[in-house]
């Protein structure tokens, strides 16, 4: 969601805030602003939109001072204005916010009955009068701040800036991941290490219910309680290459792109160098001490949660369960003895999948997640952490960490088989064997990226489009509907082909574009037939198939595209290509923001 930065530096601050928050764009935002000291006097500036409207700003009305913080914001209380926008300021405090305030009515009715007024919507605004509040009553700004914080009710990350204290930055984490940068004689605060990665690569990750009292020469952190704690500075190594378009016009084609060499990363980090040996860190698992799988997530890791499920339970026989996170939470489900729970999220911080995970603390026997960044909340708070390698993703829609997920999920069903020896080890070998030859198979999707384009711009036309698939390609149905409606705008379903004739088929007329998603698999005639109810209304089908597959049933079909030949048990990894390709191509076509999509955020940290 929000993006949040702060600095103490020896240079202008300015400058750097703005670049810092053009790192955290990928995050989704609809206003932006930043506040500074300068001869110990607070100055901000805001604006609407892009990060460009708020550095046009600074060129006609700058801002000096070598401290200050800055922010992105997406909406939640009141509209994207720039009175809504942060920083927030109540007399001598600024603020900017990420999470949401849940109690901000009641400190809002009980300010107002103290006289205190309000000039915005947001909840945010309440920490900055509140603080302001206590101090007007003789805290010092620590003090203000500690009592602020014991009267928030939400999730929140939190920076705190102080008119006449040009040498004081105060932050504070709950639910809402944060992060302090440590440099020669400066400091930075930032939402994530992206953001931090060209001021420093030495990090401390703020736990959670931590404050801290940051100065240029010192760190000062107590956890929830008021306890001083230490927390460790880790050096962090980011790829700045893959941060940057690397001559692509958008991250979404570059991380496309790139899925060939990150997929082959993740399977080879998995398995041992004669390539016959499944070999996971810190111990691993034994999945002979499971008897069930619960899978929890949001979104595309939902969906790869779903395509997991198939191989669980088909190769290894072991039952799963699949739930959105924000639902498994609140349903409180029962989590019987051995269990196992997995967690999947790109940002490793996905609020909701977050809580679920603490649910299930001290109830499965063990938690595991897949994750994209290590030093992540979901990470640090699992048994053990998977990661998919996939390098930082930038574009708002997930494309190289969902294939890398899959690719990490199916290295574990294989291990889950193995261990309940379910498959012996020859076997396991050659699906291993067929595993690594995916990078290959995606490089050859991918070239296939002229025939989607000419597809795509007949697409663009559609208002409503079908996906439907069969067995493990029915959730690459859900993903292809998923990515068409994120970045092009266009209202798409996904479907298991087996239930068009339970509702959709009513939908089918001459001009509604149908995706089949068709290997030429076990469950192919199935699925022609199903295809063959379509053509027959007068529907416009896509058909997705390898050659074989396109040469026995694309008669009557309005469009064709073939994929390299794969082994069925791992073709959701290959078809999610052409799902990511239609959607790019489609939204370029319509002009939309393809790498950051209109009301979406990449990093979901609220519920």
């Amino acid at each position: 969601m929000c993006g949040i930065v702060g600095v103490l530096g020896d240079h202008e601050a300015a400058p750097l805030l703005v670049e810092a928050l053009k790192r955290l764009e990928y995050r989704g935002y609809d206003s932006a602003g930043i506040a500074t000291i300068d001869n110990n006097k607070l100055g901000r500036r805001r604006a609407v939109g892009k990060l460009v409207n708020l550095s046009d700003l600074l060129v006609h009305d700058p801002l000096a001072g070598k401290a200050g913080i800055g922010h992105t914001r997406w909406a939640t209380h009141g509209a994207p204005t720039t009175g809504n926008a942060h920083p927030h300021r109540a007399g001598p405090v600024a603020v900017v916010h990420n999470g949401i305030i849940e109690n901000f009515r009641e400190l809002r009715a009980e300010m107002a009955n103290e006289g205190i007024k309000f000039q915005t919507e947001t909840d945010t605004e309440t920490v900055a009068l509140l603080t302001h509040h206590y101090i007007e009553q003789g805290d010092s700004p620590r003090k203000a701040v500690q009592k602020t914080l014991s009267r928030l009710d939400g999730a929140f990350a939190l920076c705190f800036l102080f008119d006449g204290e040009d040498d004081l930055l105060i932050a504070a984490r709950k639910g809402s991941p944060l992060a302090i940068g440590h440099g020669d004689g400066e400091m930075y605060v930032g939402s994530d290490a992206i953001a931090l990665a060209p001021m420093t690569n030495r990090i401390t990750y703020l736990e959670e219910g931590d404050w801290a009292v940051i100065t240029r020469n010192s760190v000062e952190i107590r956890d929830a309680d008021g306890q001083q704690v230490y927390r460790p500075i880790k050096t962090v190594n980011i790829d700045s290459t893959r941060i940057e378009k690397g001559g692509h016009k958008h991250f979404m084609a570059k991380e496309i792109a790139e899925q060939p060499t990150v997929l082959g990363e993740a399977i080879e980090h998995y398995i041992t160098a004669d390539g016959n040996v499944i070999t996971l860190p810190d111990g691993g698992i034994d999945f002979t001490q499971f008897d069930r799988i619960t899978m929890v997530a949001c979104g595309t890791a939902y969906l790869a949660c779903l395509t997991a499920k198939y191989w669980f339970e088909q190769v290894a026989r072991l039952p799963v369960e699949v739930d959105v996170a924000s639902e498994f939470r609140y349903r409180e489900p029962p989590i019987p003895a051995r269990t196992l729970a997995l967690f999947v999220s790109q940002s490793g911080e996905t609020a909701d999948t977050l809580a679920a995970l603490r649910y299930c603390q001290g109830k499965a026997d063990m938690v595991v997640s897949v994750v994209n960044v290590p030093e992540s909340s979901i990470a640090r708070e699992s048994d053990l952490a998977l990661p998919i390698l996939a390098g930082t993703e930038i574009g708002v829609a997930s494309t190289k960490a969902f294939t890398c997920q899959l690719a990490v999920m199916a290295t574990l069903a294989l291990k889950a088989a193995s261990d309940k020896g379910v498959l012996d080890d020859k076997t396991l070998a050659g699906h291993l064997a067929t595993l690594r030859t995916l990078p290959g198979l995606l490089s050859l999707a991918i070239n296939t990226g002229p025939e989607v384009k000419a597809i795509s711009r007949k697409l663009a036309e559609a208002q409503d489009v079908l996906f439907l698939g069969r067995g493990a390609m029915f959730p690459l149905a859900l993903e292809g509907a998923l990515k068409l409606k994120e970045i092009s705008y266009i209202h798409a379903e996904g479907y298991a082909s087996g239930e068009l004739k339970h509702g959709p088929i009513a939908l089918i007329d001459k001009s509604m574009p149908v995706v089949v998603m068709d290997p030429r698999d076990a469950l192919f005639d199935k699925t022609v037939s199903n295809m063959q109810e379509v053509m027959a209304r007068g529907g416009k089908v896509l058909l997705i198939s390898d050659s074989a597959g396109i040469r026995e049933a694309s008669e009557g079909a309005w469009e064709t595209l073939a994929m390299p030949q794969v082994d069925p048990l791992f073709a959701p990894i290959l078809y999610a290509v052409p799902a990511q390709m239609l959607a790019y191509h489609t939204a370029i076509a319509k002009g939309t923001d393809v790498d950051q999509p209109r009301n979406l955020a990449k990093s979901v940290t609220v519920e």
